[in-house]
């Protein structure tokens, strides 16, 4: 689909659900804020939500607006008997951080909350430092580089990997099972990458639950350490299918967004010049940089909520069991709470009011993590770097389609080193 498409074709005749919407949802949904911020989807029943307030709202209403999605997003789609067979040699699934609501969703996040205080993030500043001039170190004599795989990817994956407690030797692994998760999540796979993803998602959980066996015999000072041994009010602690479902998230969570997020930036600082010049010539921008990048990047672009009761949004009744996505790239790039929204503005004066990480009680649990991954990596590029520019056409770079999640797929940038 084209974007002249997306932008003359009525509503009704696009899907949302398409691979070119997806990708590159920008202009889908500046239409859907104008005609239709609240959308029911002809094509799959789903109503779209996509203006701040409203997505606000919901997120805050976690009784009316479950997050209790895990079945209501699966579809009528019969599993593929060879998924069958491989899941069954594995761990069952359990419905824990994400997919719960409170006061269950309470009990699990209380289990992890210790190891992303803000005292705690704050010390790993100088070691998040040493990753950045490391991989560094390895491109920059080359004068160009692939950056989501050389820096992006490997920033906030090896930061991760040590606070789980896991050898960095085995970064191919969690770099291929945070992929296997990714395209599970998609629901843009073919069923053979499917299969794919379904024997690497059992691998991750035979090698971590070996992880959590180790560190119920032995502790260390990591997270699967921190959850293997806690309790939370003297529950009971949790089983091994709810400690996997628990590290699943943490590892998927502290790789995919940070990694987009990341690329982003570089992107728009070729794009910006003149913002990558404010940037250099003040480094105290670099907090609101954050913020703004996670503004227009959001590389969790949208969630789903299933209605719980018979309710209204914007007036119009919705029934319950009704699927609900708020868009929270949308809701990001709303005229009526950001000006000029599409433009990327360093000093932005309300770059804080996004809502990248979510909101309400759902709000991402490593949001002050990434925060600080996010400083720290920008810092060094500033510092190492004076100049970037694409090593491709801007038309080759691409955006994997996903339901859930968005990021650059690769980013090829030649440069000039400080």
């Amino acid at each position: 689909m084209a974007e002249s498409d997306v932008l003359t074709q009525p509503l009704a005749e696009i899907s949302p659900m398409s691979p070119e919407v997806l990708a590159c949802p920008h202009q889908f949904n500046q239409r859907l804020r104008k005609e239709a911020p609240l959308y029911h989807c002809p094509h799959t029943g789903i109503y779209f939500v996509s203006d701040y307030d409203t997505i606000t709202k919901i997120a805050k209403d976690h009784v009316t607006f479950s997050n209790r999605f895990a079945l209501a997003t699966v579809g009528d789609k019969e599993v593929d008997p060879r998924i069958k067979e491989i899941q069954a040699q594995g761990y069952p699934p359990v419905d824990t951080m994400l997919t719960q609501d409170p006061p269950v969703h309470r009990r699990y996040r209380g289990m992890v909350n210790q190891a992303f205080t803000a005292r705690r993030v704050a010390t790993l500043e100088p070691e998040i430092e040493k990753v950045c001039h490391k991989l560094i170190d390895e491109f920059i004599d080359r004068g160009e580089a692939e950056f989501v795989v050389e820096f992006c990817e490997p920033v906030p994956m090896i930061v991760i990997a040590e606070q789980l407690g896991v050898p960095l030797a085995d970064y191919e692994l969690f770099k291929s099972w945070s992929d296997a998760f990714v395209a599970q999540l998609s629901r843009m796979a073919t069923p053979d990458e499917e299969v794919a993803a379904a024997k690497l998602i059992v691998a991750y959980q035979h090698y971590f639950a070996e992880r959590i066996e180790e560190r119920r015999k032995d502790p260390h000072d990591d997270i699967i350490s921190d959850i293997v041994h806690a309790k939370f009010e003297d529950e009971r602690p949790l089983d091994i299918p709810e400690m996997l479902s628990i590290i699943q998230q943490l590892l998927v969570a502290g790789n995919e967004t940070t990694t987009n997020a990341i690329a982003e930036c570089v992107l728009m600082w070729i794009k910006y010049q003149d913002q990558f010049a404010k940037l250099k010539a003040n480094r105290d921008l670099v907090p609101n940089l954050v913020e703004e990048i996670l503004r227009l990047s959001t590389p969790t672009a949208n969630m789903w909520r299933v209605v719980t009761i018979d309710t209204e949004i914007q007036g119009t009744p919705i029934p319950a069991g009704s699927t609900v996505q708020i868009r929270f790239s949308s809701a990001n790039r709303d005229e009526q709470k950001f000006p000029n929204p599409h433009r990327f503005d360093v000093e932005r004066d309300n770059a804080k009011s996004n809502i990248a990480f979510g909101y309400g009680v759902h709000m991402c649990i490593g949001a002050s993590l990434a925060r600080k991954e996010m400083d720290v990596a920008f810092r060094v590029l500033l510092e190492r770097f004076d100049e970037f520019e694409l090593a491709c056409d801007e038309s080759e770079l691409s955006y994997a389609p996903n339901v859930l999640l968005r990021g650059l797929s690769r980013l090829p940038v030649r440069f000039k080193p400080a």
